[in-house]
Order: structure tokens, then C-alpha cells, then sequence
């Protein structure tokens, strides 16, 4: 099955979705299952995880209640307050739903670029195993060695990057995105979606060639059996639609070996967050 790693829901509100700013407008209403599933079948994809977009319990559990309704949802990466005394309760709670297969936390929106290694944020994080919960990293480049710090720390924890970490497509920039992306790749616990690409290029003005210097550097450092691909819907209708979105990362996919491109599409996605995909 054909796996959209990446993609939110909300039924919009200006002060529950206060990131939808200036120039942000086509974003700035309800974007629902039904909204993208002709777009996911017409790109025969049979799957999604859902992934928060604002950071509350009730976003998690609005998100859950859409995967009962809609099969398409195979999988939800929602939000709990890793930080909190009660984070196992919080954890318990969502976990019980079989949907409920990650978290994760808006890291890239906080001023401490080692947020992650904060003492109270580790303590949640040590939480996930018990629950079987995977872990979405949330980040802009200059996070990035934190990040490679922080997934040293638990080895046995499985993490997945986010966007690539959100290198600089418009200004052309590879370093050093690209020296950093390495050291956390090295790390075999965690995998990278080839998500969020346009809207880290020119909205207007981008090519299809801007792109392959990034997904060639995430291809050789985390090979195909740790990417998937994602198309970050709806915000990515910002840069593009749908339908270029995904066709941007399967052309550059192309060469590869049929199992290598199944992999990516779908494989290792249902691997990471055990979708049930049967």
C-alpha cells in the first residue's frame, strides 16, 4: 500500500491556528478526510498519518475520533505535554486507541536550540517506549545537532526527521544542513520523511531541479530503508498541489529499484508507526 506519511486535518479557527498567517489564506479554513481523499486515490494512495498541527490533548483525541470515521487515516501523531508530572497518564489515555501511533512536539517554534535536551522533555521522551510510540522530530537546521545529541540518548527509541529538517531550498543553502543531517542519520533509530519540500522553496517560482540536491543528500545518508514520503497536505498547497507534491519525490525516485520505491511509498512507513495495512 501507497503511504502519505504526512498530512493534517483541522477544522479552522483563528485563534486555534494562529501559525496560518499573512499570505497563508488559502489555509485558513477546514481541511477534512474528505477534502484530500480524492487527491490521495487519484495518486493511489490507500493510507495516511494524520499529524497534529496544534499542540492540545483535544487536537489528539479530535484526530482519533477522524481515524474511526474515515479508514483512509491508517495511523495519528498527535500531541501530549512530554514536559508534564502527568505525561503517563496523558500517554495511557491516547495510547489506548490502536490508531495512536506517535508524538510529537512543535520543537522548531522553541527559542532554546536545545530544547530537546531539557530535563523535563527527556523524561517524557523515556516515557514512549512503554507505549510503543514512535517520536516525530519537529525542526529547523540550526537544531539539528541537538537533535543528533538527543537520539544518542535512546538508542532504542524510535525517532523519524520531519521535512529534513527544513533545509534552505529558496537560497540554495546545502551547508551546513548537510554536515549536520549526516550526524543524525548516523544514528540508525532514526528515519527522515521527504516531506515539506515546497514550501521551503519559492512558492511562485520553484523547479523540480531544486530539490534533487536535498533529496539526494537525504537518499545517501539515510538510504531507502529509512525514508518515506509525505506530502504535508494541506500546507503544502501554499507552494503546490497534491498531486506535484508527491510527483516531485517519486520522479527523483524513479532509478531506483522497484522494492526500493515500494519501500518508500509505503513500506517503511507501515514498518515504522505498525500500521495496519491489511
Amino acid at each position: 500500500m501507497r503511504i502519505d506519511a504526512h498530512q493534517h486535518f483541522w477544522s479552522y479557527s483563528a485563534a486555534e491556528y494562529p501559525w496560518i498567517g499573512r499570505g497563508m489564506e488559502r489555509l485558513a479554513r477546514d481541511h477534512l478526510p474528505a477534502d484530500l481523499a480524492p487527491l490521495a486515490a487519484a495518486e493511489g494512495i490507500g493510507g495516511t498519518v494524520a499529524v497534529q498541527a496544534r499542540q492540545s490533548l483535544e487536537e489528539s483525541r479530535w484526530l482519533l475520533e477522524l481515524s474511526d470515521a474515515n479508514p483512509l487515516i491508517r495511523g495519528v501523531v498527535g500531541w501530549v505535554d512530554l514536559r508534564s508530572t502527568h505525561v503517563v497518564d496523558q500517554l495511557r489515555e491516547v495510547a489506548e486507541h490502536p490508531k495512536f501511533v506517535g508524538v510529537r512536539h512543535v520543537v522548531q517554534d522553541e527559542t532554546d536550540p536545545r530544547f530537546l535536551l531539557g530535563e523535563s522533555f527527556l523524561h517524557g521522551i523515556g516515557k514512549l517506549a512503554t507505549f510503543g510510540l514512535t517520536y516525530d522530530l519537529l525542526l529547523y537546521p540550526q537544531q539539528l545537532p541537538a537533535a543528533a545529541e538527543f537520539v544518542g540518548r535512546f538508542p532504542e527509541q524510535p525517532f523519524v526527521l520531519d521535512h529534513l529538517a527544513k533545509p534552505r531550498i529558496k537560497a540554495g543553502e546545502l551547508d551546513p544542513w548537510r554536515h549536520d543531517l549526516k550526524a543524525l542519520a548516523a544514528h540508525g533509530n532514526v528515519l527522515c520523511k521527504l516531506s515539506g519540500l515546497v514550501t521551503e522553496a519559492a512558492w511562485q517560482g520553484w523547479k523540480r531541479s531544486d530539490f534533487t540536491p536535498y533529496l539526494e543528500v537525504a537518499l545517501e545518508r539515510f538510504g531507502p530503508t529509512r525514508l518515506m514520503i509525505g506530502s504535508d497536505w494541506p500546507v503544502c498547497t501554499l507552494a503546490a498541489g497534491y498531486p506535484d507534491t508527491i510527483g516531485i519525490v517519486r520522479e527523483f525516485l524513479a532509478p531506483l529499484a522497484a522494492a526500493e520505491r515500494e519501500a518508500i511509498e509505503g513500506g517503511n512507513a507501515a514498518r515504522f508507526y505498525s500500521l495496519d495495512v491489511g
